[in-house]
């Protein structure tokens, strides 16, 4: 009688394995096993290591000395560190640069130009290059009696006034906000063009049997439809410019006034081997990004509704008011 009980046990639990629910459950277990042991590895893991080292004096190599919130208190205090968020700006009006750029030219693809396929991965292409080889060219390119001063002179311009573009402290971080545009146009174009292609194509047809022109389409068909993916642009575009690194690690080493916040960090972490005060300087810019990113999401919210419709919410606000005025 045991033996038939364990018997009706085994079966029980082989159909159980068997069935069709459970079967969809392993698979999807599976499946996410190793890309949530990579996410564990590679970013969770590290994340904890770094906010503990935050809390010690150390190198990467030798003892550790628990030092609580002394970190902490010197990147508050340290000349320098909080001035080069400032940089950061030159890289915010890139940014705007940038994402009116890219909302130009995929409003051009949209309408059907000539050559679509060629200048859509021309301007993709940028952005498939490394950061580092992105650095390297450009610091060619700005390089004295180098490219940009050959073309410049080609054009007539005077060799004399031509500015040193990565000395001069009056535009060198506008040259290395330039890369940035170069680069993470195309990007931005097609996310854009993904969005726009969304939109049904009977819209402009109508619009133009009503008479709209291309003007009038783009501010009254695609405009409204694509706020979400702008809102979404712009958060990730200031996110960006807040932890720039690569322009200024590579084409100047952060001298001459290109310091980013990042470029800073990785020269205490790297070259003055103070991991742990860099860490912490890792752990405030954490903070900063995601009170900006929650910040501006608030702000569209309130704005624009989160991208999502055509009338803020303050003017909704302010005709409610308005109304409520008029029957009292």
């Amino acid at each position: 009688m045991d033996h038939a009980m364990e018997t009706t046990q085994k079966r029980s639990f082989k159909q159980w394995i068997s069935s069709g629910k459970i079967q969809k459950r392993l698979v999807v277990v599976t499946f996410m096993f190793l890309p949530l042991l990579l996410l564990l590895v590679f970013t969770y893991i590290p994340f904890a290591k770094m906010v503990q080292f935050s809390f010690f004096d150390m190198k990467y190599l030798g003892g550790r000395d628990f030092v609580g919130l002394d970190n902490y208190k010197e990147v508050f205090g340290r000349d320098g560190v909080f001035s080069s968020l400032l940089v950061s700006l030159y890289y915010m009006g890139g940014g705007v640069v940038q994402l009116a750029l890219a909302l130009f030219f995929a409003t051009l693809m949209v309408f059907k130009v000539k050559g679509e396929s060629f200048f859509k991965a021309t301007l993709f292409f940028p952005y498939l290059i490394c950061g580092i080889a992105i650095g390297f060219i450009f610091k060619f390119f700005y390089a004295r009696g180098f490219v940009l001063d050959t073309l410049l002179q080609m054009f007539g311009m005077d060799a004399e006034r031509i500015p040193m573009w990565l000395q001069d402290q009056s535009i060198n971080n506008i040259s290395l906000a330039a890369t940035s545009v170069w680069r993470y146009t195309g990007q931005n174009v097609v996310l854009f063009l993904g969005a726009m292609m969304s939109v049904d194509k009977e819209l402009y047809e109508a619009a133009s049997l009503d008479g709209a022109n291309r003007w009038h389409q783009f501010k009254y068909i695609i405009l409204p439809s694509i706020k979400s993916i702008i809102v979404l642009n712009i958060i990730l575009c200031v996110s960006g410019c807040l932890s720039a690194f690569e322009p200024p690690y590579v084409i100047t080493n952060g001298m001459a006034g290109t310091g980013t916040y990042f470029v800073i960090m990785n020269r205490l972490a790297h070259e003055n081997q103070r991991v742990g005060l860099a860490c912490a300087m890792a752990i405030i810019l954490l903070f900063i990004i995601i009170v900006f990113t929650v910040g501006q999401k608030l702000f569209f919210k309130y704005a624009f509704n989160d991208g999502t419709e055509d009338k803020s919410k303050a003017a909704a606000a302010a005709r409610k008011k308005r109304e409520k005025g008029g029957k009292a």
